[in-house]
Parts: C-alpha cells; sequence; structure tokens
C-alpha cells in the first residue's frame, strides 16, 4: 500500500509520518488489496483533523476524525477506516458458494 501524507497548516514531522505508517501495518494486515491511500492532517483554529481515502477495486472508502490531540484524531482515524475495510471485506465474500 503507498500512502500519501500531506499536511494542512501543520508541519509532518518524522514522528507523525511513523505515526499514521504504524497504524496503517493494521488496515494493511486486514485487507491487503487497497492499492494506495491519501492521508491529510490539519489544524483548524484549535480542532486537529485527520482525514483519509483508500482507493479499493471498485471503491473508494472515505473516513474523517477530529480531536484536541494529532495523535487521537489519527486514532480515530485509523478505527474507522478499518471498520470500513471490514465490511468491504466481508462484502467481497460469496457467501452463496456454500453447501
Amino acid at each position: 500500500m503507498r500512502i500519501d501524507l500531506t499536511g494542512h497548516h501543520v508541519e509532518i514531522t518524522p514522528a507523525l509520518r511513523d505515526y499514521v505508517l504504524t497504524k496503517f501495518q493494521r488496515i494493511k494486515r486486514h485487507f491487503d488489496g487497497a492499492a494506495n491511500a491519501r492521508v491529510i492532517l490539519g489544524v483548524e483554529k484549535l480542532i486537529q483533523k485527520a482525514e483519509a481515502s483508500i482507493h479499493v477495486r471498485g471503491n473508494d472508502l472515505f473516513a474523517n476524525a477530529e480531536a484536541e490531540n494529532m495523535y487521537a484524531a489519527i486514532d480515530a482515524l485509523a478505527d474507522k477506516l478499518d471498520r470500513q475495510i471490514k465490511k468491504y471485506k466481508e462484502k467481497q465474500t460469496d457467501y452463496h458458494r456454500r453447501q
């Protein structure tokens, strides 16, 4: 999975980059079919925002999260994307071939 990480009114430090990459390893572990992800970290007033879109075969998954701390926003974002990936993976499974 290729991850494009950009910042909007925030500098992407190596610590933030490593934290995002470790959180996205969980998503990659659950579903390896995702080709690329685009993550945008931003700050508006006192609210830290994180949003991401993942392109999977035939669909785009999008999630965003807000928190007072950037690390908490990244955690919430990873949880939302993980739920969406699991749901997408379940839909791809063909249950009609069971006997």
